[in-house]
This record gives C-alpha cells, structure tokens and sequence, in this order.
C-alpha cells in the first residue's frame, strides 16, 4: 500500500510519514518550505495554492491512499481552495482520501459536538476549514474527514513552546482559564488517522482526547511533565483581552471511538510524567 502525506513536514504529518514507514507502507511526502528528511520518504515540493502541483504529486508518486494533513491556517487559497484541489485530484486518480479537520469550525455555542453537528465558524481559519469540509463532501462522499482539537507532542508543538517561553519568561502573556479544548496526543492521532486511511469509512470522524480542559490547566500539564514549575504559568481569561475565537469548544468522538483499535487519551493520561 502506498501513501501521500500531503504537509508531512508539519507537525503531525512528519508523525504519520514516521509511523507510516515504520509500518512498511511506501510513503511520499509533500513539503512547502523543506522536507524534514526522512529516510527512505519520497519528498516531493508542493504549494497547494497552485493548481497543478498536488495533481502532479499524485500522478508522480501514485499512492493509494492521500492524506491531508496541511495546515494553511486563514489562508483561504491554501486551506479552503487547496483542500478542494487536493480532493478533486484524489477523486479523480481513485485515491482514498482522509482530510485532517479542526475544531476552530466551531463556534462554542453549543459546547458539546458530536460528528453530526454542522460547522458554525466564528474565526477566518474556522471558515476556512469548514469550506474544505464542505468542498470535500461534495467532491468525494467516500473520503474520510477528520476533525481534531489542539494537538499535543514531546515539546515540539506550538502550545508546548508557548509553555516553555512563558515558564522560563522568554516571553510575555498567559493561559486562558476559560479557554476549553479537548487536546489529543499526536501519536495517538497519527495511529487513528492511519487506521481511518486503510478503512472504508466516509463521512465525519472526531478524533480528541478525553479529557475537557481549558488552555491554563493544558499548559500546567506541559510543565510539569517537561519540568518546570505549573505556577509560574500566568494565568489570563480570552473574554478580556477582546482575542478572537471560540471559548468552550468540546470535540464528542464518542460515536468514533467505538469504530477504532486506537484509543485516544485525555490529556491528563498522556501528560503524565512517568509516560
């Protein structure tokens, strides 16, 4: 089986080209900036804002599968546009297709949703991303779309950085406390969107952690595992600084969970120091 990794320079796209290969799958990879060098990975240059290339990168590599795990941010050319690029260039060469989705599609108003809830965005990125889901569904009912929540690595992810800079007072600012995700460990989400991959699920899957916990308890996790002191982390509240995006934001993968061999821990598990 071989597969396209569409971003697998990113943060979770350079976990499943590694999970990937070990697996024994042929892998290819696209990158934007750089390739992260990964042996034995065809790296293949690829700007989702321009039309032909991803359509070229599939035709040159031939995978069965594609995943999308590109992150564009609000950039609507590459998160929106290149997302229905890459499904039409899917479909089209009879690639299964398994696109990474987020949780910003939600506005908080309803707190808790499960993979039925339609997308009520409130920021530029979450529209963006619920246009691709939208695009996508009409392209290529039989692709998977994947919705996730802040994800978590060994200190390598942007939230982990942020924790760090603020414990050793690199930088200024705080946590919101009133800021609630369900965080998912990106081991565990590579795991789960590879095993979506070689499925023949479509539609809606969430895959988040367990566990329900604003961005300040998040980052008190962050620092104890990686050693530093949880009460240095400043603390901060989103509706007061007039920052944008949605407040209380609960991913349900309950429906999910239960059509998967691979479990999803709350981040009070997978933050654990001793693991």
């Amino acid at each position: 089986m071989s597969i396209l990794i569409v971003g697998g320079s990113g943060h979770l796209g350079s976990r499943l080209v590694r999970l990937a290969h070990a697996a024994g799958q042929t892998v290819a990879a696209t990158y934007t900036t750089r390739p992260s060098g990964s042996a034995g990975v065809r790296w293949l240059p690829v700007d989702l804002r321009i039309s032909d290339q991803i359509a070229a990168a599939i035709d040159a590599t031939r995978p069965s599968i594609v995943i999308n795990a590109s992150s564009g941010g609000s950039d609507w050319a590459t998160t929106a546009d290149g997302a229905a690029r890459v499904a039409t260039a899917a479909r089209a060469r009879g690639c299964r297709l398994v696109h990474v989705s987020s949780d910003a599609i939600f506005s908080g108003a309803s707190v808790c949703y499960d993979e039925d809830c339609l997308p009520d965005p409130i920021t530029p990125y979450g529209a963006a991303k619920a246009a691709a889901e939208t695009a996508i569904r009409a392209l290529d009912p039989s692709a998977a779309i994947a919705r996730t929540s802040l994800i978590i690595g060994d200190g390598d992810s942007k939230h982990e950085k942020f924790v760090h800079a603020l414990a050793t007072k690199q930088r200024g600012g705080g946590l919101f406390t009133d800021d609630i995700r369900c965080p998912v460990y990106a081991g565990d989400l590579a795991a789960a969107l590879l095993e979506i991959a070689v499925s023949d699920h479509a539609g809606i899957v969430h895959l988040a952690g367990v566990d329900a916990v604003s961005r300040h308890e998040l980052g008190m996790l962050i620092a104890r595992r990686d050693g530093y002191d949880p009460s240095t982390l400043p603390r901060s509240r989103r509706a007061q600084t007039g920052t944008a995006g949605a407040l209380d934001v609960r991913l349900d993968g309950t429906r999910t969970q239960e059509q998967l061999n691979t479990r999803l821990r709350g981040a009070r598990e997978f933050l654990r120091p001793e693991r």
